[in-house]
């Protein structure tokens, strides 16, 4: 656990940016203007390597966007260091070698803004990738809501939504069109839900919806309304296809007896239930009973 003189995930990383864009200006003058002296110096940043010391205390070493800036930056500067040590004997890099070097750069530095981004907004409790509140946030706010249906009696309700057969499509068009469904279901349900409701990227194709001041029967129209919307807005590719996407809910409405926990636990089996009835459906926990399909012994959610 860092204490408020260390600084933050996302600080650490400014500092490694800046000291790389002094970095490469330093290296460009010891190759073309020094014969490669001060190299020992301009070729080898230390915060980089303080990060990285600090990420392995968090585990952050083994998730792969770390491992890809980690792998840019060992790449990088070996290339540079090989050309420092040919300007010391006199020979300039060829063209090649040079913009290897810089591509090398680029490419660190692309990769290393992008991953800033993603810290800073994991800091604020949003999801990079969505723009939506994570569990870091939800339960707090789900407290916040029970609390008040506890003391003065205003009903509120929970829905989970989860993406029908997303797996199918990563598998069917890649990850980086899974996150354009992921990305375009998050801002139906922002556009969809009123300006006082909350709404949470749980985790995967997963997603929460705090519906305040609401019982089930308004609940359901705005959840229902929601799940129209989101089957009327395919996700449109660059090349022109389109990617249908429908959503299965699971809704329930707080009462006395229920913990926000369990809330949450419902929600799930009702979503559990709209799945394994037909997906692209909303189902109201303790309420709707359809007719469910023969389940699989191995049957598994998407």
């Amino acid at each position: 656990m860092s204490d408020s003189s260390t600084p933050s995930t996302t600080e650490a990383l400014g500092a490694v940016l800046d000291e790389h864009l002094r970095w490469i200006g330093q290296w460009q003058r010891a190759v073309f203007y020094r014969d490669g002296r001060g190299g020992e110096r301009a070729s080898a940043p230390a915060s980089f390597a303080t990060w990285c010391r600090a990420a392995s205390h968090d585990d952050l070493l083994q998730q792969p966007a770390v491992q890809k800036l980690a792998n840019l930056h060992e790449q990088m500067h070996r290339q540079a260091r090989l050309i420092l040590l040919k300007a010391s004997g006199g020979e300039l890099p060829t063209e090649a070698e040079y913009e290897g070097v810089v591509g090398r750069f680029e490419e660190f530095m692309l990769h290393l803004r992008r991953m800033e981004r993603a810290f800073a907004a994991a800091a604020s409790g949003l999801d990079p990738l969505t723009g939506l509140r994570t569990r870091r946030g939800m339960t707090e706010a789900l407290e916040r809501e029970h609390n008040r249906y506890r003391r003065a009696g205003e009903p509120f309700c929970v829905a989970l939504c989860d993406i029908d057969k997303f797996k199918g499509i990563n598998d069917s068009y890649g990850h980086d069109i899974g996150d354009r469904v992921l990305a375009a279901t998050a801002a139906v349900i922002s556009r969809g839900v009123r300006s006082f409701d909350e709404a949470f990227r749980m985790g995967g194709e997963e997603f929460l919806v705090c519906l305040k001041e609401t019982g089930l029967d308004e609940g359901y129209a705005v959840i229902e309304r929601l799940r129209v919307d989101l089957m009327r807005s395919p996700v449109v590719l660059p090349d022109g296809r389109m990617v249908p996407v429908t959503a299965s809910f699971g809704l329930v409405e707080a009462v006395p007896d229920l913990t926000v926990d369990d809330l949450v636990v419902c929600a799930d089996r009702a979503l559990y239930q709209a799945k394994n009835s037909g997906r692209n459906r909303v189902i109201r926990y303790g309420v709707d009973r359809p007719e469910e399909k023969p389940v699989p012994k191995t049957a598994v959610r998407g």
